[in-house]
């Protein structure tokens, strides 16, 4: 196998994909085909590009791109062993066509890739590890109807960086989106509700003088003044 001449663009969706058979003869073009979602494929790795090519181009759900076509592809599918500067800077001119929504295929994400994938404003992601016909279809159909698409354990880890962010966030105090149990944050929403002590507790099958604690060591350890101030406080927030 040879490399890639260091002259030519990092990463393309040229014609080495696209059938022998003229694609015409099979696969208009959307203006014919409104019904498929076009897409464009982007490798460095011409292997890569065909592999993926190889997977779509039977099925009638997607018309491929190629050559200029490209820019009007609705989806654009960036295949890559790893996320460099290279796919970055792909992956941020693809963010600046708005006539198309970006996904990854990629072999690893390293620490802060994702972090960095998301910044360059990637749609979904999934592992090449797990890239067969089916997941690459429901990868390109998502991107078509707005939706974005990780990994679990990805969509684990993005969670826990926006909460890390939304912590960073907030006041000087330190509260974090866990200062508030369920049961707190219950009779805060209450509260904000118009419900006075009685009804709190009808509401929550505690006793009143359970609703008066709770409410009163959430105001005693926010340094808040009273229930009005803590439901602000907690709404200021986005504790409830």
């Amino acid at each position: 196998m040879h490399s890639p001449e260091k002259s030519s663009p990092p990463m393309t969706a040229s014609t080495p994909y696209v059938p022998a058979q003229p694609r015409s003869a099979h696969r208009p073009s959307r203006p014919d085909l409104p019904g498929r979602v076009t897409v464009a494929v982007y490798a460095a790795d011409p292997v890569l590009r065909v592999g993926v090519v190889q997977q779509l181009r039977s099925r009638p759900e997607v018309d491929l791109l190629d050559g200029a076509d490209t820019e009007r592809a609705q989806t654009s599918l960036v295949v890559v062993d790893g996320v460099d500067d290279d796919v970055a800077a792909l992956l941020h001119r693809l963010r600046h066509n708005t006539a198309t929504r970006a996904g990854l295929v990629v072999g690893t994400l390293g620490p802060g890739a994702l972090q960095r994938v998301i910044e360059c404003g990637v749609a979904a992601v999934l592992r090449r590890a797990d890239a067969d016909q089916d997941r690459l279809l429901h990868l390109v159909l998502a991107m078509a109807n707005g939706e974005g698409v990780l990994p679990g354990d990805l969509l684990g880890k993005l969670l826990t960086h926006v909460g890390g962010l939304q912590r960073s966030a907030l006041d000087p105090r330190g509260v974090s989106l866990s200062t508030l149990t369920t049961r707190e944050a219950d009779m805060l929403r209450l509260v904000a509700e118009g419900l006075d002590t009685a009804e709190i507790a009808r509401k929550t099958a505690y006793s009143e003088r359970t609703v008066k604690n709770v409410l009163h060591e959430i105001t005693t350890r926010l340094q808040l003044r009273n229930r009005a101030h803590a439901v602000g406080y907690a709404l200021r927030n986005g504790l409830i």
